[in-house]
């Protein structure tokens, strides 16, 4: 039986694929907008993207669709040692976009936002499934995606990714297999 916040999250998600063109990331921020109307995830209000840009988003991807009005409470970071690892974060993943669609973009700044935030990736982006997150990543940043051939968990192996650019290595175990830490990074969610 599904409890009235998983009705109205259904609602909305059925309202915006109704309005979608068929693009490549409408079910994805379909599943986020619509968990977003109902205070979940973590991401503020415009998915962390300025205002003119998610007004872009929402007519590229769901021309003539109302969303409800929802708090914009920000997990931007404010601390400037927060801004500079999301904007980090942000190059990273433009580095390995796939260059089929705009939405890439976009998405690298929402996946950079969600990355702000303390829970498990998807969970943080209002995902229903971290198979969701992992088919997004497979879509917006195909070579990045395989890299993380072992599916260690989206947020770790995204910011091991960034120490690996910068050639700081904080893993003292010589291999992932060794590692105490192991089931943290590899671990059911």
């Amino acid at each position: 039986m599904y409890s009235a916040v998983t009705a109205h999250r259904f609602e909305v998600y059925n309202h915006l694929m109704a309005c979608s063109r068929g693009m490549q990331n409408d079910g994805a921020l379909a599943y986020m907008l619509a968990t977003r109307s109902c205070g979940g995830g973590a991401l503020p209000g415009h998915l962390g993207l300025q205002a003119h840009e998610f007004a872009r988003l929402l007519n590229r991807h769901f021309p003539g669709a109302q969303l409800p009005d929802t708090e914009s409470s920000a997990v931007t970071p404010r601390d400037p040692r927060l801004l500079e690892e999301q904007g980090e974060l942000i190059k990273l993943l433009l580095m390995y976009r796939a260059g089929i669609d705009e939405s890439e973009s976009w998405m690298a700044t929402v996946v950079a936002t969600g990355c702000m935030a303390s829970d498990h990736l998807w969970q943080d982006l209002g995902l229903w499934s971290r198979r969701d997150l992992s088919e997004l990543m497979a879509r917006n940043f195909p070579r990045l995606a395989a890299l993380n051939n072992r599916d260690m968990k989206w947020k770790k192996f995204l910011y091991k990714q960034l120490c690996i650019q910068e050639g700081i290595y904080i893993c003292r175990a010589p291999s992932c297999e060794l590692c105490a830490d192991y089931n943290k990074c590899f671990g059911p969610e």
